[in-house]
């Protein structure tokens, strides 16, 4: 797997345009778009190589060294996706999250060498998007933008959902697999219905046990989370023990899958 990694020198604040070429090969699609993403991260090393990854793919860079810079350029650039380091010299990442969620829903994929639980989740429940750790491969980096992206283009409140076998008519309230209903309680279809709210997205445990109970993660909420994402299991998935739909993101919370 192809790894993040030469030192070099690169100026914070560089833009790089790309010709976005209409007969780039179908993997590049979302990238026709020229795309434009702002990468924060106060290495120069790092700036340099993920300016090589993706504007070989097509994307447009922007680049900032740290959280301050990130938050104007975010207002002056508008970019459609920020990867965010947290460990920046000024402000720490968590915090620019915090900030730029105040007043836009553009999509943020952390990328940090912290891989604590403790930090993912903070980092989640502060608006991020995704989460991935260094050193990490390209590959799975682009997956992360383009699954990012993808969910940032479908309307919030589509009627319905569908993945797989998996249809849930959000109007209706009817969730079918296969083509056959499925009963749910009340709790367990709000439980769904937030994770269908946004697809491909970890949500942290503090943010289900918000959405569905109100409550602010106490253990008996916690209790609660478990015994329903299981049995949501039992009801929707082929085998409940290796989950499809319903994932775990250990030690986070739960990512209703979509591929």
């Amino acid at each position: 797997m192809e790894q993040y990694g030469p030192n070099a020198d690169t100026r914070a604040g560089q833009r790089l345009r790309s010709p976005c070429q209409s007969n780039r090969r179908d993997e590049k699609a979302e990238a026709q778009r020229c795309v434009r993403v702002l990468v924060v991260d106060d290495e120069h090393g790092i700036r340099k190589f993920l300016r090589t990854s993706l504007v070989s793919q097509g994307y447009e860079l922007f680049e900032a060294a740290t959280g301050q810079e990130a938050i104007q350029a975010v207002s002056a650039d508008r970019p459609d996706l920020i990867v965010l380091d947290l460990g920046l010299p000024d402000l720490d990442g968590i915090d620019v999250t915090r900030t730029v969620r105040e007043w836009t829903e553009v999509p943020i994929v952390v990328l940090s060498v912290r891989d604590r639980e403790a930090d993912k989740v903070a980092a989640l429940d502060a608006g991020a998007d995704d989460y991935l750790t260094k050193p990490f491969g390209v590959a799975e980096l682009l997956a992360r933008i383009r699954s990012a992206l993808r969910r940032a283009d479908k309307p919030a409140n589509a009627a319905v959902f569908e993945a797989g076998d998996l249809k849930i008519d959000l109007a209706r309230r009817i969730v079918q697999v296969s083509d056959q209903k499925i009963q749910l309680t009340p709790t367990e279809y709000d439980l769904l219905k937030a994770l269908v709210r946004h697809p491909d997205r970890v949500l942290t445990h503090r943010q289900l046990i918000r959405e569905v109970w109100g409550g602010t993660c106490y253990e008996d909420e916690m209790h609660l989370l478990r015994v329903n994402i299981s049995n949501l299991r039992h009801k929707l998935e082929t085998d409940p023990t290796r989950p499809r739909y319903v994932v775990t993101e250990a030690g986070v919370g739960y990512r209703l899958r979509t591929e």
